[in-house]
């Protein structure tokens, strides 16, 4: 049986969400109202792992609360069905640029954290890629981290070079954040913004968001003209914004924390 907590209600994160229960398990919606949405509609999210119910701006709390009601089996059977987190630890598999490399701590090791290739015992063939860990087993986590926002940084500042280069602008200053609801930004004074978890993607999806945000430094919105600067700088931004569509929220579920 479903029944609301309370007046179902809550304050989550700054921003209304309804909590109830539905067979044993406690859900929580997020409410986003939007002027120009014109009925309600309820959306998972991969990588935030709740979900969210956008409303018209006119509709009532109560109308919110007994759509999310009928809705609750739905909700709960997509939240259940969302894969599992993998955590940075001993073992793990995680994508480098595309390329998929298995964390192995070598905890008598020196270094920090450094790529190995993998080859068959009885052949000299590849067999894989070891992304290699020194030092003790509570710091893995923390150095597998700060290795994949080293190799984010190189790799987004030397794209974003490349392309303003192309457009005959100053390089700008780039940032990295660890956002979920979008991979770069631009802001009006320049600055340029990305996700770190671009460098678990293939290389052209990464370079694709560095022209992105470079050309908003030409144009501040997503116009037809902004598209077609995009595609000069990268020609591959179709292909890479179908990556994005088809597997970008999976990114989000590598270096999950227990």
């Amino acid at each position: 049986m479903l029944r609301l907590r309370r007046d179902g209600l809550a304050k989550t994160a700054g921003s209304t969400a309804l909590t109830l229960t539905h067979a044993g398990e406690t859900l929580t919606v997020s409410l986003r109202r939007l002027r120009s949405a014109r009925r309600f509609t309820l959306r998972v999210r991969f990588a935030a792992r709740d979900a969210v119910l956008t409303m018209p701006a006119r509709a009532s709390l109560r109308e919110a609360r007994e759509f999310t009601e009928r809705h609750a089996a739905w909700i709960a059977a997509r939240l259940n069905r969302l894969p599992d987190t993998i955590p940075f630890r001993d073992g793990a598999v995680v994508p480098l640029r595309g390329v998929d490399h298995r964390i192995a701590h070598r905890p008598a090791a020196r270094g920090t954290v450094w790529t190995e290739t993998r080859f068959a015992l009885d052949t000299a063939l590849c067999d894989g890629f070891d992304l290699c860990v020194a030092g003790r087993e509570e710091h893995v986590h923390r150095r597998i981290v700060d290795f994949l926002k080293r190799e984010a940084r190189h790799d987004l500042e030397a794209a974003v070079e490349r392309h303003t280069r192309a457009l005959g602008l100053p390089a700008r200053s780039v940032g990295l954040r660890d956002t979920v609801s979008r991979w770069g930004s631009c802001s009006a004074s320049g600055s340029l913004n990305f996700s770190w978890r671009l460098i678990l993607a293939p290389s052209f999806v990464l370079d694709y968001l560095a022209a992105h945000e470079v050309a908003h430094l030409e144009y501040l919105d997503h116009s037809d003209r902004f598209w077609a600067l995009t595609r000069r700088l990268c020609a591959e931004t179709d292909r890479a914004e179908g990556w994005l569509s088809t597997h970008g929220a999976h990114l989000h579920k590598f270096g999950a924390t227990e």
